[in-house]
């Protein structure tokens, strides 16, 4: 079963995308199951995971009415706010939602790099661990000697860096962002999205400058901790979605079938509690 883990649906009336500025005309609109459909047929995506886009809850919810009514869609990673007095009633009212798989704080936009250690939020990561949800780290490259210690401060806690953690692939910035990498890989459990790698290496991305990053996630990590995404529709303002597919098919061609296997679907399905 091959899934995209990494998609998003919104409708811009709802008027909550704070991030959508206008010079991002491109995908200043809505997208939904109907654009997304032909797309995922044509590559032979079986399902999609529906990931949050606005720091609401009530985007949380729409994605959940999205998903209701989304044969393909099998899960939404959603947001709360994580140091509300009741994020535990809040996180317990949407798991009732069997869709509801795990929660995304928008970490990569909040100006304090260490705001995950806050004490404040530590009721939060008890609950999203006692819950059996998953936690997606929306981080940049400088955010990770401090997403090292949150991950080993809560060990328990079912963590997936998001996108590869952007790393400044547009300015071949690569030792620091690898060496960091590396130690989250080794010292915890982590898993790791293969997505919106397109996005970071900007208008003149090519599968040799890709290549470095994605073959040293696949060394730290393994087949077996990766998992593989679209960041759709953030990905066509560089690439198309059939391109992204025909670059990953061929970045991990030298992978057995099991192998690919895992990071095409199976480890999603893992991780999601699809």
């Amino acid at each position: 079963m091959r899934i995209d883990s990494h998609v998003h649906f919104w409708r811009i009336e709802r008027g909550d995308y704070h991030w959508m500025t206008p010079d991002l005309a491109t995908i200043r609109r809505d997208f939904g199951a109907a654009d997304l459909r032909p797309l995922i047929e044509r590559a032979g995506i079986d399902g999609v995971v529906l990931v949050q886009a606005a720091a609401t809850v009530a985007e949380t919810r729409f994605l959940l009415e999205q998903a209701a009514a989304c044969r393909f869609a099998l899960g939404v990673v959603g947001w709360v706010d994580m140091e509300a007095a009741d994020v535990h009633r809040v996180l317990e009212s949407l798991r009732a939602d069997a869709h509801f798989k795990g929660i995304r704080p928008m970490i990569h936009d909040i100006p304090r790099e260490h705001w995950m250690l806050d004490d404040a939020l530590r009721p939060a990561f008890r609950a999203v661990v006692d819950f059996d949800l998953s936690f997606d780290c929306l981080v940049r490259p400088a955010h990770l000697p401090v997403l090292l210690k949150l991950l080993e401060r809560e060990p328990d806690l079912r963590a997936v860096i998001c996108h590869g953690a952007k790393p400044d692939i547009r300015s071949g910035a690569f030792d620091r962002w690898a060496a960091d990498m590396e130690r989250i890989a080794d010292r915890t459990q982590a898993f790791c999205k293969l997505s919106g790698l397109i996005t970071e290496a900007g208008a003149g991305w090519s599968v040799d400058s890709l290549r470095p990053y994605v073959d040293h996630l696949l060394r730290i990590f393994g087949p077996g901790r990766l998992i593989w995404g679209s960041d759709w529709p953030v990905l066509t303002m560089t690439a198309g979605y059939d391109e992204w597919v025909a670059v990953t098919d061929s970045l991990l061609s030298g992978l057995s079938a099991d192998d690919r296997a895992k990071i095409l679907g199976d480890n999603a399905r893992k991780v999601y509690r699809l």
